[in-house]
């Protein structure tokens, strides 16, 4: 390790003594004992809240939120604060690890994420660097520390990456996509190509992470959004391969793995070094137990759109899915982020069916 990574792990080790009040959420994580079922929302910290559209509206945009510390660790505790989730996520974006490369993005309203420039051969691929976290990513690091402080031990906080893939694609096909034929193209036509890209991805991303967890983060999740759009062979050498690196990487803290649509790499996602494998609402939850097997937490996997029907509703569907998952060695979540026009006292039904349970 070199001297200016030991002095940066030091400067950012978490040195805060707190005791978790709330540790429901970790030990359903590593397969221990608990009285209930742990409840968090993907995309909790964020939209459905008015108090983070308010926050919003007196900002330039997402970006400045996401990197101004003090409102992103506010927008963080939001969910904790007014929804009674069992753990906090750090407000951020997958995609600032592609502009800590060099790959700037933009983000425009209704429209999502926006890539400038793009990478399409060689040349574009050597002018990107391995991100460096102290001085690339120190606004997330430092969002990460003052939430820690504010939550004061009430609730995990878990920090999390875009899977390398995901970044893979965005950078190359420079927003989202109904095919992701450009990203698909290279790994056909020029696939040594993709490979260095996807490992200047891993190595940022593992360094990305490992400071997270210096920081304070108490679990990481590694979010494949397009993990899906693969054939089962292309997403064991380009997906899983690379998923595996950060998984042997991030030590000390639980791992989970969210791989949207990859229903046929469960068993494979299963033999990774990770502890929870999140469920997207297509996957099975009783032919996902046998798949994956009884040693690794499940989370998930309500349809988000359940919350858009009636109390009753919510209530009924959501107790089904704790029946077919069990009492142990499951997180409640829903099968992928919350959507954004989603009523806030939908989302507490949901919550508060899972305390009840």
């Amino acid at each position: 390790m070199k001297c200016k990574q030991c002095q940066f792990f030091y400067k950012f080790a978490s040195k805060y003594n707190f005791t978790m009040k709330n540790d429901l959420f970790l030990r359903a994580a590593k397969g221990e004992k608990v009285e209930r079922t742990p409840v968090w929302l993907m995309r909790q910290a964020g939209r459905i809240l008015p108090q983070y559209r308010a926050l919003r509206e007196r900002l330039s945009g997402f970006i400045e939120l996401v990197k101004t510390p003090e409102l992103a660790a506010e927008v963080t505790l939001q969910p904790v604060n007014l929804l009674g989730v069992d753990a906090a996520i750090i407000f951020s974006d997958i995609l600032v690890i592609p502009e800590a490369m060099g790959l700037p993005y933009l983000m425009e309203e209704k429209k999502g994420p926006i890539f400038p420039k793009t990478i399409k051969n060689w040349q574009d691929m050597e002018q990107l660097k391995i991100a460096d976290a102290e001085s690339d990513l120190g606004y997330v690091l430092e969002a990460i520390k003052i939430t820690k402080k504010e939550l004061n031990g009430r609730v995990p906080l878990i920090g999390f990456a875009g899977a390398p893939f995901t970044i893979f694609t965005y950078m190359v096909e420079g927003a989202g996509s109904k095919t992701f034929s450009k990203a698909r193209k290279m790994m056909y036509e020029d696939p040594a190509l993709a490979h260095k890209l996807l490992q200047k991805i891993t190595d940022s991303t593992i360094n990305y992470l490992k400071m997270q967890v210096l920081a304070g983060a108490d679990l990481i999740q590694i979010f494949d959004s397009w993990a899906g759009i693969l054939p089962p062979e292309q997403y064991t050498e380009f997906g899983t391969f690379y998923i595996d690196q950060i998984c042997k990487a991030i030590q000390n803290v639980p791992k989970t793995i969210f791989a949207k649509g990859a229903f046929f790499a469960r068993k494979e996602l299963a033999q990774l070094d990770c502890q929870v494998i999140g469920l997207d609402w297509n996957m099975d939850i009783t032919e996902s137990r046998q798949i994956i097997g009884e040693n690794r937490t499940l989370q998930g996997n309500l349809d988000p759109c359940v919350l858009y029907a009636s109390f009753e509703t919510i209530r009924k569907e959501t107790r089904k899915m704790l029946q077919l998952f069990g009492n142990q060695r499951h997180i409640a979540n829903l099968g992928h982020g919350v959507y954004p026009d989603t009523d806030p006292e939908k989302v507490k039904c949901f919550i508060e069916t899972v305390k009840e349970f």
